[in-house]
């Protein structure tokens, strides 16, 4: 992740952004509840995911961040 992009605070998500980054997803910030949006980087419209600035349970929403990338991965191959 770039240095002038902002990090989530939880580490498990920003690990979880960083992840689906290096699989060629883009990440845009939003205003609001949201913290931001991860969309795949192939053009698949089905494949997008909000990013929470408060998940109620943090790990397990980064372990769906990352769930969400590794499917994307296998129906591209």
């Amino acid at each position: 992740m770039e240095s002038g992009i902002k990090k989530h605070p939880n580490k498990e998500i920003q690990a979880a952004i960083d992840f689906a980054l290096v699989y060629g997803w883009a990440f845009k910030l939003s205003k609001g509840h949201a913290f931001g949006r991860l969309k795949c980087g192939k053009g698949h419209r089905q494949h997008q995911i909000s990013v929470w600035s408060t998940p109620r349970n943090p790990y397990n929403h980064a372990k769906q961040i990352v769930r969400q990338v590794i499917a994307c991965e296998e129906l591209t191959k």
